[in-house]
């Protein structure tokens, strides 16, 4: 009975936290465009923190000089403002940007600096790293690892994404077929994120975002009919199906992540690519972690309650069903 009742406690907790862990990644975008040698156009879209923006702000090297009063409006639940500058020496690099209060904010801020020159520049600061001082040129190395540090942090901090996965680790019977599966999952989405990225495809988020949580429902029912059924259903058998199936509507998502984000005109190959690169970091990750306590559990003494296997596909598919009517409703 007690343990029962530590379980209904769990997943009563598990459904306090599903807003704070249905966030989407909304990060923070400092873009400074030098349309002319020496001016120089700045646009800070913040993500809102209630009726107010999150109370971070840029501060700018001191040479460059406000022109005008800045243009803002609410966009998508952002702020977005918008201001010209100019800049007496004419050039930014040797110049540090830094986001004041960003150390005590739980967010992260793209910088992308455009210089007329061609030369671009991008780096993602957070609460450990507040500042970017503009280097003489940008290279290819620091885009590499930019952009491979974004998606890594987007796929960690995706929590739809990663319940997805965990639902496929739940339901695979064994270790090759779980590699075919996350190999599917990942040939899917790096395809569909290439093709959202590039144009090829579009899709509204509004719709793709609501398919991705019917997805993560669609696995926690699958679990539970092959459990009471007691034989493999067709996801258990052919997952790399379903997974790959599922995984373009996910590559859709990271894409509308990407947008958010914004890529070097200079280097999309090189950024799309460590994007991805860093998803699957993120992803590896999060499997390695989840299969390394698996392993534990199985070694620990306990002797659970008949029927607790029903918690995680319970837990799992009520709150893939809340984001379901939550995002469906956001388009209707």
């Amino acid at each position: 009975m007690k343990r029962s009742i530590r379980l209904f406690f769990l997943l009563a907790g598990m459904f306090w936290l599903v807003p704070a862990l249905a966030d989407e990644f909304r990060p923070a975008l400092l873009e400074i465009t030098e349309t002319q040698p020496g001016f120089y156009s700045v646009i800070w879209k913040v993500p809102m923190d209630g009726e107010r923006p999150v109370a971070i702000t840029p501060l700018l090297p001191e040479a460059l000089e406000r022109m005008g009063p800045a243009a803002t409006r609410i966009i998508q639940g952002s702020a977005v403002e918008e201001s010209a500058y100019r800049a007496e020496s004419g050039s930014l690099v040797g110049g540090t940007i830094t986001i004041d209060g960003l150390a005590r904010v739980p967010i992260d801020v793209i910088l992308q600096i455009i210089l007329a020159d061609g030369s671009q520049h991008s780096s993602i600061l957070r609460s450990a790293s507040t500042s970017f001082t503009v280097p003489e040129s940008a290279s290819r190395t620091a885009v590499a690892f930019s952009y491979w540090k974004i998606g890594t942090i987007h796929i960690l901090e995706g929590f739809d994404h990663l319940l997805f996965v965990l639902a496929l680790l739940l339901l695979v019977p064994n270790h090759w077929m779980l590699f075919k599966t996350i190999t599917a999952f990942t040939v899917a989405h790096s395809i569909s994120l290439a093709l959202a990225t590039l144009g090829v495809i579009n899709m509204p988020p509004g719709p793709t975002e609501a398919v991705i949580a019917l997805s993560i429902l669609f696995l926690a029912v699958e679990i539970i009919h092959q459990r009471q059924q007691g034989k493999p259903c067709f996801t258990a058998q052919y997952p790399w199906v379903v997974a790959f199936a599922f995984g373009l509507f996910h590559g859709l998502g990271f894409a509308g992540a990407l947008a958010e984000v914004g890529l070097p005109q200079q280097a999309i190959p090189l950024a799309l690519l460590m994007f991805n690169v860093g998803v699957e970091t993120g992803q590896i990750m999060f499997v390695s972690v989840v299969l390394l306590l698996m392993a534990a559990g199985r070694r620990l003494p306990l002797s659970w309650p008949q029927g607790s296997w029903r918690l995680a596909p319970y837990a799992i598919g009520s709150i893939a069903a809340f984001w379901t009517l939550q995002r469906v409703d956001s388009f209707i």
